[in-house]
């Protein structure tokens, strides 16, 4: 897997039929290693572990509707009142974040509504305030502290 520019971690990791697991600690269970999941457990991690966000907080791979089409966020955290907070749209590493991808994530979050957005693929992280009202991205230097929920 690709050296990322993310905080490494104690993560666990086993071999069954030929295939790599990487353990979620928010589901509980072992997923398969894909490089997109190397990245979300990364960035998990240091949701958890640097910004002081809870696990309950966290859905992963959650579904939405947008354009009557079902897709899947990586990560949402929601804020202590249950509205969503942050989406963070996760990448393998070798896929370049660019206006595509963040223009992507922005669509998603037209359903979702979240004040943050977070586009990373672990070595390049971007993330915006979101203002919907006036249709505006302010890009931010760090995420948002868990404290300013």
């Amino acid at each position: 897997m690709h050296q990322l520019n993310l905080p490494t971690y104690t993560y666990k990791i086993k071999e069954t039929d030929g295939k790599t697991y990487i353990f979620d600690a928010i589901r509980k269970k072992y997923l398969v290693l894909t490089p997109e999941e190397w990245v979300r457990q990364h960035f998990i991690n240091l949701l958890l572990s640097h910004y002081g966000y809870s696990k309950s907080l966290l859905r992963l791979e959650g579904g939405l509707s947008y354009n009557k089409l079902q897709k899947r966020t990586d990560i949402v955290v929601f804020d202590n009142e249950g509205k969503p907070f942050l989406l963070v749209e996760c990448k393998a590493a070798d896929v370049p974040v660019n206006q595509a991808v963040i223009a992507q994530a922005s669509r998603y979050n037209l359903t979702m509504r979240c004040p943050f957005l977070v586009v990373t693929n672990g070595i390049s992280t971007f993330c915006f305030k979101v203002d919907f009202e006036n249709g505006k991205y302010e890009q931010l230097k760090d995420l948002p502290k868990i404290n300013g929920l």
